[in-house]
């Protein structure tokens, strides 16, 4: 059943996904220049923001920070929303993540959105420290210390792994912000909390459950079909009311969720799904390979072949008007209405760059 969040004409909401995803052959640099002018870009083309993966010690993206690279965004843009999509739970200390997330919306007018998740079980727990546990059963403590710390004049550590003191929240996300002029509206929780939108990566319905009891809209992967979507928000819509949320607040929670997906805009369908078979398997061996397990357990990465040919046939990949419709279809079939899309997936700068163009000139019209 879609959700119910709003009449059909409710406005879908595009921004472009960002991983600098490193393709066979190019450097760090490179990504991260075609990474930050695609930001650019999608001002430029009427979009309504960007949101930035995170990753360590694996080309699949190369940035290892995604509250750095929002910080350098939100300077070099004046009116969309620049997010994190996701910052990693496991391997930050939810204060000063908080600390991080209440100074960039406190200086952005609001612009900024934090997208946190769980994260895998990497060999980055390892090197940064944080350890195992803070994967298997970190992170309803991490994000409860994260919450109040956006919430809160001064807040104590109290649970097993984040133990201190009561200290003073500086800044204070909770005080209001001078939005700027060409700025959007604040996507947050009207009438509720203050401070800036965080929003909760779910790949189980344990994470679902969790976003869900916390009164937090949910992020929903690209391998996620409508029917899959439909699912995880059924289960959102249940734990939700179990844990005492009105109809209202979950009403609210229905326009603010959000799904990440892949978008090619070409002349004809074939030639956009040709642009990206020819580039996005050898991306996602060269970069999914890389991926390590903290404690050596054995992983399976998904075929790229097959996954390219699923992520073509799920999302905005094809003529201008086919985007459109698939967006739309979505809209229809769940009530989501947000959408972050890949846009580098052909990892060529210049085509990068002309296809977050033309889904700004040509696709967005088509969803108005």
């Amino acid at each position: 059943m879609p959700a119910s969040s709003g009449p059909a004409d409710t406005p879908i909401d595009v921004g472009t996904f960002l991983l600098a995803a490193q393709f066979p052959g190019q450097g760090h640099a490179e990504a991260l220049d075609r990474a930050v002018s695609a930001a650019v870009a999608t001002e430029q083309a009427g979009l309504s923001g960007v949101w930035i993966a995170e990753h360590h010690f694996v080309p699949y993206g190369v940035v290892p920070s995604a509250v750095t690279l929002a910080a350098l965004l939100l300077g070099r843009t004046e009116r969309i929303q620049v997010g994190t999509a996701v910052s990693v739970l496991s391997t930050h200390h939810p204060v000063a993540l908080g600390e991080q997330a209440a100074l960039l919306h406190l200086t952005s007018g609001g612009r900024f959105s934090l997208g946190v998740g769980r994260g895998g079980p990497w060999i980055d727990l390892d090197v940064l420290g944080f350890g195992v546990e803070s994967f298997e059963k970190g992170f309803p403590e991490s994000l409860d210390l994260l919450l109040r710390w956006l919430r809160s004049a001064r807040v104590a550590g109290e649970g097993p792994r984040y133990r201190f003191p009561e200290v003073a929240v500086v800044p204070q996300a909770t005080e209001p912000v001078q939005p700027t002029e060409l700025g959007p509206e604040y996507p947050g929780r009207p009438g509720e909390q203050a401070g800036p939108e965080v929003v909760v990566a779910c790949c189980s319905p344990g994470s679902v459950r969790l976003a869900a009891e916390r009164g937090l809209p949910i992020l929903l992967g690209m391998h996620s079909g409508d029917d899959d979507k439909q699912a995880m928000l059924s289960v959102y819509r249940e734990a939700a009311r179990a844990a005492g949320h009105d109809a209202d607040h979950i009403a609210r929670m229905d326009g603010l969720h959000m799904a990440a997906g892949v978008a090619q805009v070409a002349d004809t369908d074939a030639e956009a799904r040709r642009v990206l078979q020819k580039s996005l398997p050898g991306w996602l061996h060269y970069g999914l390979s890389a991926h390590r397990t903290v404690d050596g357990r054995e992983r399976r990465m998904r075929d790229p072949h097959a996954y390219t040919e699923l992520l073509c046939d799920l999302h905005a990949v094809g003529r201008p008007q086919l985007c459109a419709d698939r967006l739309l279809a979505t809209r229809e079939r769940t009530g989501i209405r947000r959408f972050m899309m890949l846009m580098e997936g052909s990892g060529d700068r210049a085509m990068t760059l002309r296809n977050v163009a033309r889904m700004g000139e040509e696709v967005l019209p088509l969803l108005r």
